[in-house]
């Protein structure tokens, strides 16, 4: 059956495999993905919601990339918001709340209908691995696929520890066992590997909570959506989800339970997400708080299952369900089954090279959880990278890496391998230093180009983008252009409370005030004429706002970028001893070596380089 040697295996159906699957497939490699569970591809083990702040960026740049994790948003959606609307355009970031049953569902009929994809559930047991180079993998019934390069995206899976309270049992999630036999190979073959924790709130039944107790947390006005092609379109009804908050009360309860709690009686001593703390977390950390928000979300279309967002929690499952019968809107409430945590193998990061290929082992590849994120989208966007290099090291081309400057992915992925990351690590817009280039706007501008001379992009996603900036590029030229004369555009100013003009001046330099806005330009009959004749649509109109409003913040970014290049170009030889160099501090000595930066930038940027060594870096590579 498994006579043929693969291109590229990759192990693990979420959402890292799953794109993984998919690049490698669509670029032309012959592509296996084995899972534990062939009903549980793209399974959202954890909120029924894709993107939020930052993590909406990289699903648009994983869209603009040929990824699929866009469409399969869009075409089960229940709900679009654009958060962060009242801050500048960097900020802005999509998200959307799923149907966890259809997200699923989508995502393995269009992994059916990709071309060069296999599938077969079985659990992958080990690596096979030949003069440093992987050449396959070997599974719990014993039999040995080969392959060229592997991919491996286990998840939470692999030695997978569940807790609820004072009991634990073996687990990668909810109802599915654990995966053994990876950690124990890798381990042998010289990997380091660690531990991390991650949560899940309880999920409850919607027919036993009183909304009407609740805040109604509706959708945008006029949503839109994560895809860039024709292929989705935006919802046209959508479903609410509600807030509600805890109390003294609820967290006096809690606090009964912390003795059985594993998080606090030394059942679990890794490290969990800083940022989507569990309940008991926030209620020890947080002890001056005398509330916290709950967001309950809708698991989908039809069905009453509901999650209760903000109450993630280990603690045993009578003293979770007290609780929450305390919060407004949950006195009879209710549940389909309590949260827990989750303790799993993970594999420090800075053992890979910016194509996520390990640099022990030639043609291994990680992505996703194992590599110590926390995330659908962060995984996701690692599984698509993984996948374009797993494909271009077997048709032995030149790997693809995402700079800095160029896409949040390329952050997300320079941190990992550059800083590490000793807790699970989330992507936040303050992460990325040239976030004003990095908006969810433009992905398709910065992305769609390379991905469409790789061959996932299709050429119709290539002419749209084309169309859609050179519609933009003349919009902005005709307000660069034109002149407004004082009594047409003074009553629009006045209404703005922003100075008038005693003489006509050009619309570009008046509609950069900053409270001047598209819909006030239109006020005026050329500009509307122009919208009309050369059918400008909202992606359009918003990409003529930013560049007009924003083009010295961005002019000034892309020149801090250029000076970043300048230090891109001054290559390090893997081979080169830190040791000769004196002058450089013994913990940057420590760390180069460990790490193996393959520039001059990627050294600035390892935690314990200072710039004096730096300095010294660049007078002995001759600046």
């Amino acid at each position: 059956m498994f006579s043929k040697e693969y291109d590229v295996i990759v192990v693990g159906g979420g959402h890292a495999g799953s794109e993984a699957a998919a690049a490698a497939a669509n670029m032309g490699s012959s592509t296996l993905l084995v899972t534990m569970n062939l009903q549980n591809i793209a399974q959202m083990s954890c909120n029924p919601a894709m993107g939020g702040i930052a993590k909406g960026q990289i699903v648009r740049e994983i869209d603009a990339l040929g990824g699929y994790s866009g469409i399969v948003s869009d075409k089960t959606a229940i709900q679009f918001k654009m958060l962060n609307q009242s801050k500048g355009p960097a900020m802005w970031s999509p998200r959307v709340q799923s149907d966890r049953m259809r997200f699923a569902e989508t995502w393995r009929l269009m992994l059916e209908q990709t071309k060069n994809l296999d599938f077969y559930q079985e659990m992958i047991s080990g690596i096979l691995v030949e003069d440093d180079r992987v050449v396959g993998v070997k599974t719990s019934l014993g039999l040995t696929i080969r392959a060229k390069t592997v991919v491996l995206t286990n998840g939470t899976f692999l030695n997978g520890l569940i807790h609820i309270g004072e009991k634990q049992f073996g687990g990668g999630r909810a109802g599915e066992k654990a995966s053994t036999g990876i950690t124990e190979d890798l381990v042998t073959l010289g990997f380091d590997s660690g531990r991390m924790k991650t949560g899940t709130p309880p999920r409850v039944d919607g027919r036993s909570l009183d909304f009407s107790k609740m805040i109604i947390q509706p959708g945008d006005d006029n949503p839109q959506k994560f895809s860039f092609s024709d292929e989705t379109q935006p919802l046209k009804e959508q479903r609410p989800c509600h807030m509600t908050h805890t109390s003294t009360l609820v967290h006096e309860l809690l606090k009964e339970g912390f003795d059985r709690s594993p998080m606090f009686n030394g059942s679990i001593k890794s490290i969990g997400p800083r940022y989507c703390p569990s309940i008991e977390d926030k209620i020890n950390r947080f002890a001056d708080k005398d509330r916290h928000q709950l967001f309950v979300e809708p698991e989908g279309w039809d069905t009453v299952e509901y999650y209760i967002n903000g109450f993630s929690t280990s603690l045993p499952e009578d003293v979770q369900y007290r609780a929450l019968k305390e919060c407004a809107g949950f006195e009879n409430v209710k549940f389909f089954r309590p949260g827990y945590a989750i303790e799993y193998d993970y594999f420090p990061p800075t053992q890979l090279k910016h194509t996520l290929e390990t640099k022990l082992v030639s043609g291994l590849f990680f992505a996703g959880q194992i590599n110590g994120t926390t995330g659908y989208e962060e995984a996701a966007s690692q599984g698509l990278m993984a996948g374009i290099n797993a494909h271009l090291k077997v048709h032995e081309k030149d790997p693809f890496i995402l700079k800095r400057d160029e896409a949040y992915i390329g952050v997300l992925i320079d941190d990992l391998i550059t800083k590490g990351t000793e807790e699970p690590y989330r992507m936040f817009t303050s992460r990325a230093e040239y976030r004003t280039l990095l908006r969810q706007d433009n992905a398709d501008y910065r992305l769609t180009p390379v991905s469409f001379e790789m061959g996932l992009a299709s050429k119709e996603r290539m002419n749209r983008m084309e169309e859609k900036y050179a519609k933009s590029d003349a919009f902005i030229q005709f307000f660069k252009d034109t002149s407004v004369s004082p009594e047409v555009i003074n009553p629009i100013l006045e209404s703005r409370e922003s100075a008038t003009v005693k003489q006509s001046d050009k619309m570009f330099k008046l509609f950069s005030r900053p409270n001047i806005t598209m819909d006030d330009m239109r006020q005026i009959s050329e500009v509307e004429h122009f919208v009309k004749e050369h059918a400008l649509d909202h992606e359009s109109l918003e990409q003529t706002e930013i560049q007009v409003k924003y083009a010295g913040y961005i002019e000034k970014e892309k020149n801090n970028a250029d000076k970043l290049h300048r230090l891109e170009g001054i290559k390090i030889p893997s081979n080169f001893d830190y040791a000769k160099l004196k002058s450089l501090s013994f913990e940057a000595r420590e760390k180069l070596t460990q790490i193996k930066p393959v520039t001059v930038s990627q050294a600035s940027r390892i935690s314990g380089v200072s710039p004096n060594d730096i300095s010294v870096l660049l007078v002995y590579m001759g600046r």
